[in-house]
């Protein structure tokens, strides 16, 4: 069973918000109407008529996309390729296990490993490293799940980055929750 979250304390809050004001979101608001002035959540007057037995709700803005459902959307793959990936029929052309290796072992070995799957032109490269482990990535260190807490950090600042078009979790028979695929781009 799980515990609930705490929530943040009043300094915890501040900081967050200072953080918050810092980033600039990957979909803007759409511009407002000339003349529109928007009024979030406005308490009615205090001397409004307000019709017997009426309730307003206050409407909450909606939630910010986490990073996991920013990654799992269709980007980059078309429906055949998402589908063909789901259903485990995506034969990967070069297996890259990790299983066993240090951090700078497996940092290596993954770069080496995209670097030959470039260069003999494979579209899908399976990387076993490992079942994701729902603690702080930062505290791994040497311990269980390092290298699965590592590994898309890695390929995000890499050099094979933006020859990746996506990477989604493998099918069971390819290893499940313990793989994921790497859909490389076409060589031009």
């Amino acid at each position: 069973m799980r515990t609930p979250p705490r929530g943040l304390s009043s300094d915890e809050a501040a900081l967050w918000a200072q953080v918050a004001g810092t980033v600039t979101p990957l979909h803007p608001a759409p511009p407002l109407k000339t003349g529109a002035i928007p009024v979030p959540n406005a308490a009615p007057a205090k001397n409004a008529a307000k019709p017997k037995g009426a309730w307003v709700r206050p409407v909450p803005p909606p939630p910010a996309p986490s990073p996991k459902s920013v990654h799992a959307r269709g980007h980059g793959l078309d429906s055949h390729w998402e589908r063909r990936l789901r259903a485990g029929t995506a034969a990967p052309e070069l297996t890259l296990d990790l299983h066993g290796y240090g951090l700078d072992a497996a940092h290596q070995r993954l770069d080496a490993g995209l670097s030959q799957a470039r260069a003999m032109g494979a579209r899908v490269v399976l990387v076993i490293a490992g079942r994701h482990r729902p603690v702080e990535h930062a505290d791994r260190g040497e311990r269980r799940g390092a290298i699965r807490a590592k590994l898309l950090d890695w390929l995000a600042a890499g050099p094979h980055a933006s020859a990746i078009a996506a990477i989604r979790p493998a099918h069971p028979r390819h290893g499940g929750g313990g793989a994921l695929y790497l859909v490389l781009r076409r060589e031009r």
